[in-house]
C-alpha cells in the first residue's frame, strides 16, 4: 500500500512540474504585444516565483484570447442553404410525388 501511494504523490508532482514548464514556455513563447494586463517579463515572474497559482493566473488573464469565428458560419456564394433551397432536390421531390420514373 505504501508504495501506491508514493507512486501517487510522485505522479502528481510530475503533473504540476510539466504544467509548470508549460506556464513558462507559454509566457516566454508568447509575443509581447498579445500578451495581456501586465508587461511579459512580470508573467514570466509570477509563473516562476509562484509555480501553481501563477501558471493558472497566467492561463486566466494574460494569455492572449484566441480569435473567434462568427458562428453559425454561413454557407458560401451559391451553395444551398437547406433543402428547399436545392433546385436539384425540389426537382427531385416534384418528380417522386408526381410519380414519375425518369
Amino acid at each position: 500500500m505504501a508504495y501506491s501511494s508514493g507512486m501517487a504523490g510522485v505522479l502528481i508532482g510530475l503533473a504540476l512540474l510539466a504544467f509548470w514548464l508549460f506556464s513558462l514556455f507559454d509566457v516566454v513563447t508568447t509575443p509581447e504585444d498579445e500578451v495581456r494586463n501586465v508587461p511579459k517579463t512580470l508573467w514570466i515572474m509570477v509563473v516562476v516565483l509562484i509555480p501553481l497559482v501563477g501558471g493558472l493566473i497566467w492561463m486566466a488573464r494574460g494569455r492572449p484570447r484566441a480569435e473567434r469565428q462568427a458562428w453559425p458560419v454561413s454557407p458560401g456564394p451559391g451553395m444551398p442553404k437547406g433543402p428547399d433551397d436545392d433546385p436539384d432536390f425540389l426537382r427531385d421531390l416534384d418528380r417522386r410525388m408526381r410519380g414519375d420514373e425518369h
